[in-house]
């Protein structure tokens, strides 16, 4: 069997494959979150979330709802090294993000059935 007919027929399976398992994962909720940074906002996001009084002020004052503050805990990035990620039970984490252009703080302690956002702060 010549190269170009090895060549052909992988590609055409390979092919079929794709589409089999597009098929298939297609309408699922699936997601490869495998870094850090991706596990820590899916683990955060799918908690129930609570909100301190300073968190609260600061929604009140920038007008706020907790609807945004979600979709800015779910496309912020994590900063580890100002995260207490070393503490045993529940965990300090600083997501960054950006509103309206200007940077975005959010200090969330995460326990392990809740999520609360400590403090919302514009830099």
């Amino acid at each position: 069997m010549k190269l170009i007919h090895r060549v052909g027929y992988y590609l055409g399976g390979f092919s079929i494959g794709l589409v089999l398992l597009a098929f298939f994962l297609g309408g699922k909720k699936t997601s490869c979150s495998y870094g850090p940074n991706a596990r820590t906002i899916k683990n955060i996001s799918i908690k129930k979330h609570f909100y301190s009084e300073a968190a609260q002020a600061s929604m009140a004052s920038y007008n706020l709802d907790t609807l945004a503050i979600s979709n800015l805990i779910k496309t912020g990035d994590v900063n580890f090294s100002e995260s207490d990620t070393k503490s045993e039970g529940c965990k300090m984490y600083l997501i960054e993000n950006e509103l309206h252009d200007k940077p975005v703080e959010l200090r969330v302690l995460n326990c392990d059935s809740t999520a609360t956002i400590q403090s919302f702060i514009f830099k």
